[in-house]
């Protein structure tokens, strides 16, 4: 599967957000470009999405940038990957022209269909806060990695 760079650094954008925004602070579109290096200009388009979605909320002034707008408990990847690409998560179906049989039907069926589901209920159940755990966790085994 490919995802667009529009998609990942999206999920970095957030992910950074979170771990950041510490008892309402926001944390600028600059701090987040310098500390994941992303171009600044395409970062705010990316932020424009998050924000019509409803993911994160923006501040203006000296001290403005972003917040999300719920707990990263709350957010789940379907919810980052409709923002971001909505045919991430689009069901494949055959034209009407194609007929409902035969092997290309079988792979419909049988495969693509099954995928969509699997994919389907792993980006509901998968959170930013489990994103950012295995983050976390992955960071801690690189420290003692590090140190051995």
């Amino acid at each position: 599967m490919k995802i667009s760079t529009k998609v990942e650094f999206g999920i970095i954008a957030l992910a950074d957000i979170a771990i950041y925004q510490k008892n309402g602070k926001t944390v600028s579109s600059a701090d987040i470009s310098g500390r994941q290096g992303i171009s600044q200009k395409y970062l705010e388009q990316i932020l424009v999405s998050l924000r019509q979605a409803g993911l994160i909320r923006g501040h203006k002034g000296s001290k403005g940038g972003y917040v999300l707008t719920h707990p990263a408990s709350a957010i789940s990847f379907s919810d980052i990957l409709n923002a971001l690409d909505n045919s991430i998560l689009s069901d494949t179906y055959l034209s009407e022209e194609e007929p409902a049989n035969g092997l290309r039907a079988c792979v419909h069926s049988c495969v693509l269909d099954k995928l969509n589901k699997i994919l389907t209920r792993f980006t509901a159940d998968m959170t930013l806060e489990s994103f950012i755990e295995c983050y976390n966790s992955l960071q801690n085994e690189a420290n003692v990695m590090y140190y051995i």
